[in-house]
């Protein structure tokens, strides 16, 4: 179910809107939020129903480890929560490496070896890889006792909030349960609603309007036609460049007025990115909540820029070669995070406007 699909906006939106503030009202705070998960999870269903139990063992396990790992931290059994804080780790990446890049491994392997093994051709699970990435952010901070909230309807709610499980922004639990839990939030707010719905109008235009047309052009320039010359080249490739800002800032602006609707504040992921002067300040503008996660949670734990001009570049190096292999699974990606991480290491030496150009049209050229 999409956020610009009529089924959405006229019959699935205003439907829990009104349930769920009505199951508030009459103070049934805990049937309200069951409410929710209910309808997030047929929100998630509607796509394929058939990947529903994954989500949802997905959740159970890692509400169960996070649990231990509180336990874990505060018997000060360090040893021990390092080692549950990695299986939970890696059963989160094998859950999304088995669904995500299996294909990719295996075609490379046959390539190598010259063998044919038959490959999985599996369809990828909606939205897997931001509730891999959210869920791995909640096991390090209940690793880090920074979580607060051990109730599995109250995690449920988190994991799966409709406006932001099927493209993000990807929030953290700390941002988010202390506004489910804030009573005022349990009212309907008018402010909010009149904010909410000017958000999701603007995203709604940036999708339909603006994105689909680019959409079309650049479809024509790369699917269709069988020779460009030097100005449709140039035109279908920008034509792609605002087709994919505007398409995923667009669903990002309808996920964060949705969310206003139920009182709930969404991070902001996108500060005009295009406007960056810099390959630095471009990731600061760029789907900030995945930069966020980067910075947090791979790039900080290996060392940061703490130990020596060496390891910064290493440390950048894995967290773009990460990042990038979590957009898609193809070389195309590696080599994206490739170029990113020697536009950073090397943004100090050369022309900022010139490696910002470049990075640009090299990232959507990627992509």
């Amino acid at each position: 179910m999409l956020f610009n699909s009529y089924i959405f906006i006229f019959i699935f939106l205003p439907i829990t809107f009104f349930i769920y503030f009505y199951l508030n009202a009459k103070r049934l705070t805990e049937a309200s939020k069951a409410f929710l998960v209910l309808s997030s999870l047929f929100f998630y269903a509607w796509w394929n129903v058939a990947y529903l139990p994954l989500i949802l063992v997905s959740m159970l396990f890692n509400y169960t480890l996070g649990r231990e790992l509180v336990q874990h931290s505060t018997r000060k059994r360090k040893y021990a929560s390092k080692k549950l804080l990695a299986v939970g780790v890696i059963a989160n990446l094998a859950l999304l490496g088995y669904f995500k890049y299996s294909d990719f491994f295996l075609e490379n392997f046959n390539d190598v070896l010259g063998t044919e093994i038959p490959l999985l051709h599996l369809a990828l699970p909606l939205a897997i890889s931001f509730y891999t990435f959210q869920q791995i952010a909640y096991l390090v901070d209940s690793y880090r006792q920074e979580t607060k909230e051990y109730d599995f309807l109250n995690y449920a709610v988190f994991v799966t909030f409709f406006p932001q499980l099927i493209a993000g922004p990807i929030v953290h639990h700390k941002e988010m349960m202390p506004q489910f839990a804030t009573l005022k939030n349990k009212l309907i707010n008018i402010e909010n609603i009149a904010l909410g719905l000017f958000i999701f109008a603007i995203g709604l235009f940036k999708k339909v309007v603006i994105a689909d047309t680019f959409a079309l052009w650049a479809t024509q320039g790369f699917d269709i036609s069988y020779k460009l010359n030097m100005l449709e080249a140039w035109m279908t490739s920008l034509s792609y460049t605002f087709q994919l800002y505007f398409d995923f800032s667009g669903y990002t602006d309808m996920a964060i007025g949705v969310a206003l609707l139920f009182n709930i504040k969404l991070p902001i992921n996108f500060d005009s990115p295009y406007k960056a002067t810099s390959i630095q300040d471009f990731w600061r503008r760029w789907h900030i909540t995945l930069s966020r996660f980067l910075k947090d949670y791979i790039y900080i734990p290996l060392g940061g820029n703490r130990k020596g001009e060496f390891r910064t570049y290493t440390n950048l190096f894995s967290t773009f070669l990460l990042g990038g292999i979590w957009h898609g699974a193809g070389w195309t990606f590696v080599l994206w995070g490739g170029f990113t991480w020697l536009c950073l290491s090397y943004t100090s030496c050369l022309a900022k406007d010139w490696l910002t150009t470049t990075y640009t049209f090299g990232m959507v050229y990627y992509l």
